[in-house]
């Protein structure tokens, strides 16, 4: 069965984000709900995973900076950019958090392709890059995963038109030597429905290889 998708028109506050995925991976783990991808917004702000260095949060004030339990260090979410919350038992698709990880990046992987994006994964980098030519390689994906009695939560992140200056409060990620990029940025007109549509389209291919290997 195909998890419940939910489309949040608004941005949503990052603490109010973070109780509705809670609850609903009690529910999950519990057989009571079943499981859902979240496609939102956040209004401008950092989150801090388990491995943040506080030397990478460049500018404390800019916005509010929210610790979470997913791992990663720091990123940022603001409009314009699509996260996408992924709430899933993997009692049933598997106890394998690499080849879960390994989902989700080529969910990304393949939601670009569709829009004419060539995304790339990166030995001893998390997260979507992709080539600009001359060495250069900036980011467009990002992935931060939190797991609950097996149950997943967190998710993704990929840029569609946010404001890229908001990512230089931070050191996205730990990583200083390349940028971030946008599908504005790279000149695609492509829209978050668009998007949407695309991530719909290629989640039954990545994902529904992983049920029931447990």
């Amino acid at each position: 069965m195909e998890p419940d998708w939910k489309i949040s028109p608004a941005p949503v506050a990052y603490p109010d984000a973070l109780s509705f995925m809670e609850q609903r991976v009690a529910g999950i783990g519990d057989g009571t709900a079943p499981e859902m991808v979240w496609l939102l917004e956040h209004p401008p702000l950092y989150t801090a995973g388990t491995s943040a260095d506080p030397h990478d949060l460049l500018m404390p004030g800019r916005f509010p900076v929210y610790e979470t339990g997913r791992g990663g260090q720091y990123t940022y979410h603001g409009p314009g950019q699509r996260v996408a919350y992924v709430m899933l038992d993997l009692n049933r698709r598997g106890r394998d958090l690499r080849r879960y990880i390994a989902s989700l990046e080529q969910w990304i992987i393949d939601s670009l392709a569709l829009l004419g994006v060539s995304g790339e994964r990166r030995e001893g980098r998390v997260g979507i890059w992709v080539a600009r030519g001359g060495g250069r390689e900036d980011k467009i994906g990002a992935i931060g995963v939190r797991v609950r009695r097996w149950v997943s939560y967190h998710g993704i992140a990929i840029n569609v038109n946010p404001a890229l200056e908001h990512f230089t409060g931070i050191v996205p990620c730990g990583i200083s030597q390349h940028g971030v990029t946008s599908l504005a940025d790279l000149g695609l007109s492509a829209t978050m429905d668009d998007l949407d549509r695309a991530l719909r389209t290629t989640f039954p291919r990545v994902f529904d290889e992983t049920r029931a290997i447990a």
